[in-house]
């Protein structure tokens, strides 16, 4: 199966992201997306949230904070999930593009990664000492350590969109949880040795909120996924203030 977005219908009023999933036949590097998941990013109104003046008071503890929207960004996060704020985003990263459609599912590893010297279709080079894969178990591109310092405009697409201040590896929350702020049907894991065919293709898709699965010999960590919609209109996240 195939899965595609279309994302972002921009007004000047709102910021809507839709999305569209196409289901296909055939081989190859399957693409999927962070972004397709379940019916997601219903951002009606966050335009407006981005764009008004009683958003940006709504932060007046950090001063009078305005941000521009951006393309969706995935933030991967370690922490505490109950907790607002911590150390430790060092080691968080940030897919500036979405990594789904640019995997490779795991059964196609061998001949669509391996065989290719390791070289994805997208262009990205496998790690086997450290690879990603998300819920339908689509090998994914790392993401980019480690996220720059700055302030983000972050959702879960649940219930709460809110500021994320990030500096000198401290991490903040305005509002909210990183629980809450963690998109669920978007699981994500890293992985250490092993190989991709030790993977039991069983045990996907991943359902939302659960851990990912282990792979024999292979050491593991899950990582939280976070949307970004926007950031401080001062803040270029490609290369931090």
């Amino acid at each position: 199966p195939t899965s595609m977005r279309r994302i972002q219908q921009v007004s000047s009023r709102h910021l809507n992201a839709r999305t569209l999933c196409a289901q296909g036949k055939g081989g190859g590097s399957s693409v999927g997306s962070l972004v397709c998941r379940r019916t997601l990013l219903g951002l009606v109104g966050m335009g407006s949230l981005l764009s008004s003046s009683a958003a940006s008071s709504a932060y007046a503890a950090d001063g009078k904070v305005e941000f521009r929207r951006i393309p969706t960004q995935f933030i991967a996060a370690l922490g505490d999930p109950t907790a607002s704020q911590g150390t430790g985003a060092e080691s968080w990263g940030l897919w500036r593009v979405d990594p789904g459609p640019r995997g490779v599912y795991l059964r196609d590893y061998e001949r669509a990664l391996k065989s290719k010297g390791n070289v994805a279709p997208a262009g990205w080079t496998f790690d086997d000492n450290d690879w990603w894969v998300e819920e339908h178990g689509l090998i994914m591109e790392k993401p980019d350590f480690p996220l720059p310092d700055g302030r983000y405009l972050v959702t879960g697409d649940r219930q709460v969109t809110t500021m994320l201040t990030v500096e000198n590896g401290a991490w903040k929350l305005y509002e909210g949880s990183l629980y809450d702020v963690t998109h669920l049907p978007c699981r994500s894991a890293r992985y250490s040795g092993s190989d991709p065919t030790r993977a039991n293709q069983r045990d996907f898709p991943v359902k939302p909120g659960a851990v990912m699965p282990s792979v024999e010999g292979a050491e593991k960590q899950d990582y939280a996924v976070l949307f970004v919609i926007g950031v401080e209109k001062t803040f270029d996240p490609r290369y931090g203030r």
